[in-house]
């Protein structure tokens, strides 16, 4: 059976993307949120053959689409995302075992988690699994997790409501917590990039794609 063929050849990614307050920052064209939107959809556009899904986190996480080969479905639930879907915070330990745990049952040969953040992990109260748990579980199930780090160095603007509802830009302080997502690529032998413009964003993935071909004759 061909398809299962393919399947068994193909690499599982799940993309996973922070959409806290601060991808509205615009330290990238037009925002964090929207040049990581784009570049995303690429990203899916070229690679045909492999299943694809995204889970999105902030002070909480989801599996917003499960790993498809239904890339239009995937790519419309890429283009609809914004911080309203999710409580604020910045829960990269939620982010990165929602991922895990939509890879956990995959037969690929490559599972592969790509997770970006702008932020330092500062959960919402409630349910909350550290970042070092989440790490235990990639490895459990041998899945590599390349990481990304967005934002520009030293300050940004953010948009930011004020008290009469007008929308200002405020400059604010880049914060990524470096540390964290080398400390996750390098326990799960992925690699920890940092996007600083739309370009260096677009070639981060180019060469998450070079990195992760299918086996695919």
């Amino acid at each position: 059976d061909r398809s299962n063929n393919i399947t068994g050849e193909g690499i599982d990614i799940m993309l996973t993307i922070d959409i806290s307050g601060s991808m509205l920052d615009k330290d990238f064209e037009p925002n964090r949120l929207e040049a990581a939107k784009q570049t995303m959809s690429q990203f899916v556009q070229e690679r045909p053959n492999d299943r694809l899904g995204l889970v999105i986190f902030a002070g909480e996480s989801f599996t917003q689409c499960p790993v498809t080969l239904d890339h239009a479905v995937l790519i419309q639930q890429i283009g609809i995302l914004t911080p309203e879907l999710l409580l604020p915070g910045t829960s990269i330990g939620n982010g990165l075992a929602s991922a895990v745990n939509g890879l956990r049952n995959s037969t690929a040969k490559s599972k592969v988690i790509v997770l970006m953040t702008d932020g330092v992990n500062q959960p919402n109260e409630g349910l909350n699994i550290k970042p070092e748990k989440a790490i235990e579980l990639a490895n459990l199930y041998n899945i590599k997790v390349y990481t990304i780090g967005i934002g520009s160095k030293g300050k940004a603007l953010r948009p930011m409501q004020q008290p009469d509802g007008t929308v200002v830009d405020v400059l604010t302080d880049v914060e990524i917590d470096e540390a964290l997502l080398e400390k996750i690529a390098a326990a799960t032998n992925g690699k920890y990039f940092r996007a600083t413009d739309n370009n260096t964003l677009k070639n981060i993935y180019k060469e998450i794609d070079k990195l992760e071909k299918s086996k695919i004759e």
